[in-house]
């Protein structure tokens, strides 16, 4: 059986800075990228400001959790879980201050955030990631489940950000939802293939999650990436609106 060489390479990874659409931006990315983004609640993001949830990864000797507060407006994060010892660590932090962290923060938090958040919102990623190609490959069969969807190619580009070249092929439903996807690895590092359903959606304010992915990793590694406590503290409330 294949062994992962890190926990987080089973959870879709990072895959580069994180980056909020422009207005210019509508003029250049296909039409299919801005309407999965806007079935997942991008014309509503500038709502929000925070969200907040919890990553979970459960594979054949990984069992990881995560949980984060996000602030899209200033990129504050706040991070909470335990180190390798199991002691607690809490810390929060500005992404535009990420030089001056300690190193834990640089090379352990922020790219485990990145991770967590893309795998998150992925969707609006679609529309955000300028530098990403988006191709319509027409009905494809499922990877995993039965039947057919219509497939759409999400590729990175070959240098820059955490992992250069990958690509996420999502298979969507014809309310733009994805009900599958497959991520292919580019660069070096265990597995190089991760399959899952995308289920459990719920509704955190505007925005639409999935919260339950199970899958497979290199076709035969059963894992479920999930996410608990997820909700949204909109402009101008001190209130958190939970997801349901």
């Amino acid at each position: 059986m294949t062994k992962l060489s890190q926990a987080t390479t089973i959870c879709c990874l990072s895959i580069g800075a994180l980056v909020f659409a422009t207005t210019s931006w509508a003029q250049t990315r296909p039409a299919i990228a801005k309407q999965i983004a806007d079935t997942y609640g991008l014309d509503s993001f500038e709502q929000i400001q925070a969200i907040r949830y919890t990553f979970h990864l459960e594979a054949p000797g990984h069992n990881l959790t995560r949980s984060w507060v996000w602030e899209p407006k200033t990129d504050q994060v706040s991070y909470e879980s335990k180190d390798k010892s199991g002691r607690p660590v809490k810390i929060t932090y500005l992404r535009s201050q990420l030089d001056s962290q300690p190193e834990n923060v640089r090379k352990e938090i922020d790219p485990a955030f990145v991770n967590d958040q893309y795998t998150l919102l992925f969707p609006l990623h679609v529309y955000w990631d300028s530098w990403a190609d988006v191709h319509e490959l027409g009905m494809q069969k499922l990877p995993l489940g039965k039947g057919s969807a219509e497939k759409v190619e999400v590729k990175y580009p070959s240098d820059g950000g955490y992992t250069p070249g990958d690509t996420w092929d999502l298979y969507l439903g014809s309310d733009k939802r994805v009900q599958e996807f497959a991520y292919h690895r580019a660069g070096h590092g265990q597995p190089k293939l991760i399959t899952a359903k995308w289920e459990d959606y719920k509704k955190a304010g505007p925005l639409l999650i999935s919260t339950s992915r199970p899958g497979k990793a290199d076709h035969i590694i059963p894992s479920r990436v999930s996410y608990s406590d997820v909700a949204v503290k909109l402009v101008g409330s001190d209130t958190w609106v939970n997801a349901q």
